[in-house]
């Protein structure tokens, strides 16, 4: 049985150095053959480049830019009249995958319009989002690239995120029905909207594409004090031959380097 193969998300961990580029090098000190961020545009692609090359870690996931933060987006992939914005975000998004050598892409949903309620949109949005997917998994497919979608839990995190549950998201995948674009299972989120964990990884396992783990409620290390047992959780990954990359998208509770032994010695024990 293959050990399960772990990343950084940078966006999350190192935030001690400033910089993406430093903190690929910091990643890579630590053991991480690979990284994983949300948003790196604001970064020089040549140093991403320089860094990347230097260490030789792999960068395995981004996510297509959030729109306009400051007006209160989130990703644009179901947002009505945000079509032309979404490609543009996907153009951007292929540029530094390509570049990076990246092989899957978050193809954010976005937030249910601010005034608008979640029943009356619903429709539309699922419409939009849908032919946004299809639109991106036809160009993703002639570059070798995943396409993933996200839910992100609406009770904590995100109350007016559109893509809310893993049972919601399957059911849009399967009226996109691209072999390209996946499932990305946040540990974190599924655990907070729906639990049962061990029956939806089960049932939606032959859809995942990527994984990400965090404690629960704290979304601390999965190590930290909290609902979830992550030994569990990993063995049950194992058992089900997952191959894909781990995210390790998390808040460290106090330093990232010090916040890793769970790490190292998951390392350990899996030789």
């Amino acid at each position: 049985m293959a050990p399960l193969k772990f990343c950084a998300n940078i966006s999350w961990l190192f935030t001690e150095l400033p910089d993406f580029s430093q903190r690929i090098y910091a990643a890579a000190s630590a053991g991480f053959r690979a990284v994983e961020a949300a948003w790196l545009y604001d970064t020089d692609l040549q140093e991403l480049l320089r860094a990347r090359e230097a260490t030789g870690v792999e960068v395995v996931l981004i996510n297509t830019p959030p729109g306009d933060v400051k007006a209160g987006d989130l990703g644009l992939g179901a947002v009505p009249g945000r079509e032309g914005e979404f490609r543009q975000g996907l153009d951007l998004a292929l540029k530094y995958a390509r570049a990076l050598g990246c092989k899957r892409i978050h193809l954010m949903a976005g937030r249910i319009p601010v005034g608008s309620h979640r029943t009356a949109v619903a429709k539309e949005m699922e419409a939009i989002f849908v032919q946004n997917l299809i639109y991106a998994a036809d160009i993703l497919s002639k570059e070798g690239i995943t396409g993933l979608i996200e839910p992100i839990n609406t009770r904590i995190t995100d109350p007016r995120y559109f893509l809310d549950s893993p049972h919601h998201a399957a059911a849009i995948l399967e009226k996109v029905g691209k072999p390209n674009i996946k499932l990305q299972m946040d540990i974190f989120h599924w655990q907070i909207m729906d639990g049962n964990l061990t029956q939806n990884m089960q049932k939606y396992f032959p859809m995942i594409g990527h994984v990400q783990i965090a404690q629960v409620p704290g979304r601390n290390e999965p190590s930290s004090a909290g609902e979830l047992n992550y030994s569990y959780l990993f063995k049950t990954l194992e058992n089900h031959g997952y191959q894909g990359f781990i995210g390790c998208e998390y808040k460290p509770q106090g330093s990232t380097e010090e916040g890793l032994h769970w790490f190292k010695d998951y390392g350990t024990h899996s030789k």
